[in-house]
């Protein structure tokens, strides 16, 4: 029999809090986390064309207070060697494994215990500000620490190394995808028995005037809401005209279910489908008609057992790019309005059909804007959640949604909604035309 994956813990840190209780109070609320880049000491904010951000906010409240406090979680030593990212993800480990109540305290536990952990960009600023000195001084400025900083598999290392972990101990980079892929790809180490327990996640803190700079280039941010920080993510509104940059890590704590079960764990849910699929399109811009999030989507229902009905909520990547957006509705309702498409797998024809106002979408980027390689690991917490709670997240700013006539699904407008949810989606896409899906159910039945 295969084996089966639950979720037992889980960490947090966002624009609008550190910790899983302030960033999901916040989130139901309707609060923003996005701030103006001009509060920031650094001038050369100025000079990029956007100027909104969703940073972490530091203070010495900790996590009690949901602020950030670097020597809460690393000491001295570990701030110098480690980048920011990093530092983020033994915080969101370290709430994890708190959560779950797990300690790996004999060997036989560390050897089947791993970690699978990514970012999508990193320490960037690191990587500037040595080439910099560089450039002006030569060899004899560069820290030796400069290498470790940079590596983009350290998260995972660090976790190891923190807790004895000697399982498998894995790295994801799949831009906007990491974190989804991090929990799914350690999801199938447990599920293919190289591990029974996994910490998994995704950790960025690339904001700076650096990589503002690179995505304005690009035209893939918000420009026009400089003057009002907290309205400028969108996502599905029609006044929508690019992402913003967040920063933040989620991690969560996945087990075998025996195993969960054998030691008393509380079960937040179950991994019941994975979807992965490439566009095959473009760089940056997605198929119009979502092909790529479909294909994953649809490998993820189908590995679940359960029909499109079935899903009571999908939190969307959606970036508030107006060609993102389109796209994966598009792709959303191919998948629900069964029958509709081609296609649709021949099993799920002739079942109850929905009415698009049955489909509950929502992007919490509303409130957080996009975190990049954290984004996925994030909204995979945020989607547990709404399982737990029986409350739908809502996409604040969504005022006038996108008068195009495929707009017609429930995209939980500003507010929360009450919700039974038993099944639920978690969508990332990625440049690059990557794409997955994680199908989670919440009820976990022998």
């Amino acid at each position: 029999m295969s084996r089966r994956v639950v979720i037992t813990g889980l960490g947090l840190i966002t624009p609008l809090g550190v910790g899983v209780k302030h960033s999901w109070s916040r989130l139901l609320a309707g609060e923003s986390g996005i701030t103006s880049t001009l509060t920031r000491p650094d001038k050369a904010y100025e000079s990029v064309p956007t100027k909104v951000a969703g940073f972490v906010r530091d203070g010495p409240g900790g996590v009690e207070q949901g602020e950030w406090n670097t020597s809460e979680w690393v000491s001295k030593s570990e701030e110098r060697r480690m980048g920011r990212y990093s530092h983020f993800a033994l915080s969101v480990a370290e709430q994890a494994l708190r959560d779950a109540e797990f300690v790996a305290d004999t060997e036989a536990l560390k050897r089947r215990t791993g970690v699978c952990f990514g970012t999508g960009i990193g320490n960037l600023d690191d990587t500037y500000d040595s080439a910099l000195s560089f450039d002006k001084v030569g060899y004899k400025k560069v820290s030796p620490l400069m290498v470790p900083r940079l590596l983009q598999n350290m998260a995972s290392g660090y976790i190891s190394m923190k807790y004895g972990f000697k399982g498998p101990i894995h790295s994801v980079t799949t831009a906007c995808t990491t974190g989804l892929h991090s929990i799914g790809d350690a999801s199938r180490f447990i599920k293919f028995g190289d591990a029974d327990v996994m910490v998994a996640g995704g950790a960025e803190a690339c904001i700076s005037p650096f990589s503002l700079s690179g995505f304005a280039r690009a035209k893939s941010v918000s420009t026009e809401f400089n003057d009002n920080p907290a309205a400028a993510s969108r996502p599905f509104d029609s006044a929508r005209n690019g992402f913003v940059m967040g920063e933040g890590a989620g991690a969560v704590v996945l087990e075998e279910l025996q195993h969960a079960l054998d030691r008393g764990a509380k079960i937040y849910g179950e991994i019941v489908g994975y979807g992965l699929s490439g566009d095959a399109h473009h760089i940056t811009a997605p198929p119009p008609r979502g092909d790529g999030i479909l294909l994953s989507m649809t490998s993820a229902v189908r590995q679940a057992g359960i029909r499109p009905a079935d899903i009571d909520y999908v939190n969307a990547h959606a970036t508030s790019t107006p060609q993102g957006d389109a796209a994966e509705n598009a792709a959303i309702r191919r998948l629900m309005l069964e029958g509709e498409d081609d296609e649709t797998p021949a099993e799920w024809n002739g079942f109850k059909k929905l009415d698009p106002q049955e489909i509950n979408i929502s992007s919490t980027k509303g409130a957080i804007g996009h975190l990049l390689g954290a984004a996925g690991a994030v909204e995979t917490i945020f989607s547990v959640l709404a399982m737990k709670d029986g409350v739908l997240p809502p996409t604040i700013n969504l005022d006038n949604i996108d008068p195009n006539p495929d707009f017609t699904c429930n995209y939980v407008p500003n507010k929360a909604q009450k919700k039974d949810v038993a099944y639920a989606l978690s969508n990332s896409s990625g440049f690059g035309g990557t794409n997955a899906t994680l199908c989670l159910s919440r009820d976990v039945s022998m």
